[in-house]
């Protein structure tokens, strides 16, 4: 029982993973940008979501009416005003770019909040479990696995059922030929990272409720995010959801075996992931 809830618990832990990753799955599918301060803005998420409820006083999940409409807008002006300017053929530009804003919101947040640890206060959420014959499932991670469900279906459906949709696939197989047929491909661009950043708001927020952060936590967050998307396919929003789950669950068996070996176990299977399918589980077809 113990290694059935060893893999419950990674399996809950994957939502969280899949938070990380969605963000970076849907970027890299509609512009082929790898953000490299993606971790860095799941970490300010939190931190948006800390100053939040204790100046307002709401509770983190409530705190997210306001971080997650915050986040899309810069996402947008972030992409719209910088990151442009440096899409093309060649990928270093928006790399060095996206390294360069991550060394800044580091900096910049070390200076705002210090390198103390901070944490999130759920209150009786953060305890609350749910009896399942001898086990007990949290009803934070689950909510999170929840969420992590609905935030991946939705943008599915945004990908393939909207208007919206139609014109990240259009810009995404072709920006040129995307803008001759009047799409304004700046605009897609940044509707895209304005829908990644609501995405690392969420992801944020569950983030600082489970565990403590601090300015420079980001680099391992954009880890994992990378790693659940690699595992998936590149681009596959479901691919991702997997990927996370099963990053978790490899990370809770790890711990089950040694304390010490969870996150090596979750590195180890990634690898082993990689060394058999380069391309991820489910590699993104064309359309």
């Amino acid at each position: 029982m113990v290694w059935v809830n060893a893999i419950i618990q990674g399996v809950l832990i994957g939502g969280l993973y899949a938070l990380f990753a969605a963000g970076l799955s849907l970027i890299f599918g509609v512009m082929r940008l790898v953000n490299i301060a993606h971790g860095d803005l799941i970490v300010l998420a939190a931190f948006l979501g800390l100053v939040v409820t204790t100046t307002l006083g709401f509770h983190p999940l409530t705190a997210l009416v306001i971080v997650i409409p915050v986040m899309a807008i810069l996402g947008y002006v972030l992409q719209y005003v910088l990151l442009n300017r440096t899409m093309g053929s060649d990928i270093l530009p928006p790399l060095l770019v996206t390294f360069g804003l991550s060394v800044i919101l580091q900096n910049g947040l070390l200076e705002a909040f210090s390198a103390d640890p901070q944490k999130l206060n759920a209150g009786a959420l953060e305890t609350a479990s749910l009896p399942m014959g001898s086990l007990n499932i949290g009803l934070l991670p689950l909510l999170m696995f929840v969420v992590a469900v609905c935030v991946i279906a939705g943008l599915q459906w945004i990908f393939y059922n909207t208007a919206l949709g139609r014109a990240f696939r259009a810009t995404s197989d072709n920006a040129e030929i995307a803008q001759l047929m009047g799409l304004n491909k700046n605009h897609v661009f940044s509707m895209a990272m304005a829908l990644s950043l609501a995405v690392v708001a969420i992801a944020g927020i569950f983030l600082g409720t489970r565990t403590s952060f601090d300015p420079a936590g980001g680099p391992a967050r954009l880890i994992f995010g990378f790693e659940a998307v690699i595992i998936g396919g590149l681009g596959n929003l479901w691919g991702t959801l997997i990927g996370g789950i099963i990053l978790g669950v490899a990370q809770g068996i790890g711990a089950q075996i040694h304390p010490g070996w969870q996150q090596l176990a979750g590195h180890c299977a990634f690898l082993l992931v990689l060394a058999i399918r380069p391309t991820g589980l489910f590699p993104k077809v064309s359309h």
